[in-house]
């Protein structure tokens, strides 16, 4: 497996290319993503998270978005708010490896804790962060707040 992996922050000079072709791959885990997905993407970015693209010859394979904030539980602590790797290659390491790219940047930056949510339904997503060694600590609740 020879791939590249491309960070990606607001400022990013190629970051137009990039969202286009990482656009498809991040509508699998987020169907619900807004038609506008590059201006969404850039008002995200610009709040302060950051991406990492996995690629093989510019053929974005797993993608993750992420920031890191301090808290009062964690202290300082990398939230991964989306993980996804192409559906019909998953189990060909691209996940994992994207995902222990994302743990060395937080060591790097200092991070005290390395987390994420994953939905109730997610299965398999679930057995995969066990095997790379995460732990249920919480319980993460939801209300819709309608404008």
């Amino acid at each position: 497996m020879t791939f590249e992996i491309k960070h990606l922050t607001a400022d990013s000079a190629d970051l137009a290319m990039w969202l286009g072709r990482a656009e498809g791959l991040h509508r699998m885990l987020r169907p619900q993503l807004v038609a506008g997905y590059e201006g969404e993407m850039r008002r995200v970015l610009a709040d302060g998270a950051q991406m990492a693209l996995l690629h093989e010859a510019g053929v974005v394979r797993a993608l993750a978005v992420f920031r890191a904030y301090r808290n009062t539980w964690n202290g300082y602590r990398f939230y991964v708010d989306d993980l996804v790797t192409d559906e019909v290659r998953r189990s060909a390491g691209y996940g994992g490896a994207l995902l222990r790219w994302c743990e060395a940047l937080a060591r790097g930056w200092g991070c005290t804790a390395f987390t994420l949510e994953s939905g109730v339904q997610r299965g398999a997503a679930h057995r995969f962060y066990f095997r790379e060694g995460m732990t249920i600590e919480a319980f993460s609740f939801v209300k819709t707040l309608v404008p």
